[in-house]
């Protein structure tokens, strides 16, 4: 299983939302084709087709644990797991 396959079903299954890795969370979201913008501790990331704007911020070397709900939901909202790079 791969980093992707391990942060992607990490996140969907909803049981460690306070223990995703910030870098791993950027690294899932790059790879479903997001593009990364970055003002100050905010990391903006776009995509075509998907009207929300998740931001995500550090707590130390993970992700806020609310900031992965929302990208959970966003992918679950748009069918984003099949459609990885």
């Amino acid at each position: 299983m791969t980093r992707f396959e391990k942060t992607l079903a990490k996140v969907l299954r909803g049981t460690s939302d306070t223990n995703i890795r910030f870098d791993d969370l950027r690294s899932l979201l790059d790879s479903l084709g997001f593009a990364e913008r970055i003002k100050g501790s905010h990391h903006i990331f776009s995509r075509e087709g998907v009207d929300e704007l998740p931001n995500l911020q550090r707590v130390g070397a993970n992700a806020k644990p609310y900031q992965v709900r929302q990208i959970r939901n966003i992918i679950i909202e748009y069918g984003l797991a099949s459609h990885a790079d």
